[in-house]
């Protein structure tokens, strides 16, 4: 037998540790549909693949940012800290879509989080904007942006953290998302758009064009398609008791825990955005114990992981 067939075998494109931090991700996604077509369609319009990783990040501004009527709030931030909007585009949240995206991470979801994530992911568009860093940093795109725009867990979130400037609602309604790293970057863009999109956001971004008033063209478009919300807990906890109290037998002063999966029990027809408002306040979101598949790294981790990859190849 030659040292040929002892080889292990081959399933994807090679992924560079520039791209991630994570050995288990160069592996994977080296290996992922998603990320294969991103990255070769992007290597057909630029030799320097990964420094275009490096040099954008993406913003997912969800349903709930829409409807809260938080875009421009977004795009101001994103102005204010640096960031010029280099391609922006329209995508629909599907269940398919949510665990696309999420693939590597939505192990830790409760069956009360996916219940409650399928009742309004679907029911709006949702606007991913392409960003790039005005100035040179240290750290990829992606992990500032990450950095910026603070933590799921609203408790945790800052003054003049994206997060903490949108709403501080739950840790589900969290307005919006940001990949990790660079690898998730170009992933994340094959999971939202197609070969015709993803050509027209490559080729401006390459081009370096600022994208701001197309991003805000988008925003009115979707404005109009949807109705505005109130996403705080007590008017949308109000607006649940009123409806199961019209319904015999049910109870509407019941705990809000209780309330909520009463009514699921009864079949009561709940408002989706009323039942995500006080669900995500008040059942599991997260399984206990558990960790995500792969995960993303701070800027911290970034820095000295980039020093050991340069002193390698040196």
């Amino acid at each position: 037998m030659t040292l040929a067939h002892l080889a292990e075998p081959s399933y994807g494109i090679p992924v560079s540790p520039l791209l991630t931090c994570h050995p288990d991700k160069q592996r994977l996604y080296g290996a992922d549909t998603y990320y294969q077509e991103s990255h070769d369609q992007l290597a057909a319009l630029t030799d320097d693949v990964t420094g275009f990783a490096h040099r954008h990040a993406l913003l997912l501004l969800k349903p709930d940012a829409v409807v809260a009527r938080r875009l421009d709030a977004a795009a101001d931030w994103l102005a204010g800290q640096g960031f010029t909007i280099a391609g922006a585009g329209v995508t629909r949240l599907t269940r398919t879509m949510i665990r696309s995206l999420w693939y590597f991470q939505w192990n830790l979801a409760t069956p009360h989080r996916r219940r409650l994530a399928a009742l309004f992911l679907e029911d709006a568009d949702a606007l991913v904007l392409l960003v790039r860093p005005e100035n040179d940093l240290d750290v990829p795109a992606s992990v500032e942006l990450t950095r910026l725009k603070g933590p799921t867990d609203p408790d945790a979130r800052r003054p003049g953290q994206l997060r903490h400037l949108l709403g501080r609602y739950s840790y589900l309604l969290n307005l919006v998302h940001t990949p990790d790293e660079p690898a998730d970057v170009l992933r994340e863009l094959a999971v939202h758009f197609d070969e015709t999109e993803r050509d027209r956001l490559f080729r401006s971004a390459l081009a370096g064009e600022d994208r701001a008033a197309h991003a805000h063209e988008l925003t009115g478009l979707l404005y109009a398609a949807t109705e505005p919300r109130d996403l705080d807990f007590g008017p949308a906890l109000a607006r649940l008791r009123d409806t199961v109290s019209r319904h015999r037998g049910a109870d509407p002063s019941a705990a809000p825990r209780e309330l909520l999966e009463s009514a699921w029990r009864r079949g009561i027809d709940l408002d989706p955005w009323d039942a995500v408002i006080v669900g995500s306040k008040v059942l599991p979101m997260r399984q206990p114990g558990r960790a995500p598949v792969l995960d993303g790294a701070d800027a911290d981790t970034w820095r000295r992981h980039l020093d050991t990859v340069r002193a390698t190849a040196n």
